[in-house]
């Protein structure tokens, strides 16, 4: 069980870290950009990203995290490295719910909606969905982002709490 450790605690980093640079590079470039950009243009960018996105690259970050989180914290407590399994255990429940299921409960559900909009629009019928719809989804994908942090700051304590070897 101990040999699976390693490889396990570096997929739920990397895993981790995928997840959270992807949602904050929304935060800090993506919506900022599409909020500068004419608002029919940012509403056909977005549906344009938002179908792209479901993708084999994309699933395992997205999906996987949590369940690679919780099998390695189940190996680690399996290896007496408790507080290791604490670490990415919380981790992998905070990013199920904070990350995972959230963005399936609001942000999803916003983008469907956003899909079904024709475009071109007039400017004000454009400007008025965008509103509606940029201001807060950017609200959710903070909040998301903040637990994806949270739970790549914990699987770095995870990391560091499992035993060095001696040189």
């Amino acid at each position: 069980m101990r040999i699976l450790l390693p490889p396990l605690a570096l997929m739920s980093l990397l895993l981790s870290g995928a997840i959270f640079g992807f949602f904050y590079a929304w935060v800090c470039s993506t919506m900022w950009g599409l909020d500068q950009a004419d608002p029919n243009v940012a509403i056909e960018a977005m549906q344009a990203m938002n179908a792209s996105v479901r993708n084999g690259v994309f699933a395992p970050a997205f999906f996987g995290t949590p369940f690679v989180l919780l099998l390695t914290a189940f190996v680690a407590y399996r290896a007496q490295r408790t507080h290791a399994a604490l670490c990415f255990g919380v981790g992998g429940l905070i990013y199920l719910f904070g990350g995972l299921i959230l963005t399936m409960a609001v942000n999803v559900p916003m983008n469907e909606a956003l899909a079904v909009v024709e475009t071109p629009l007039s400017p004000e019928q454009a400007q008025q969905i965008w509103s509606d719809y940029s201001a807060p989804w950017q609200v959710w994908n903070q909040i998301r982002t903040g637990f994806s942090g949270l739970t790549l700051l914990l699987t770095g304590l995870g990391l560091f709490a499992l035993p060095q070897r001696a040189a």
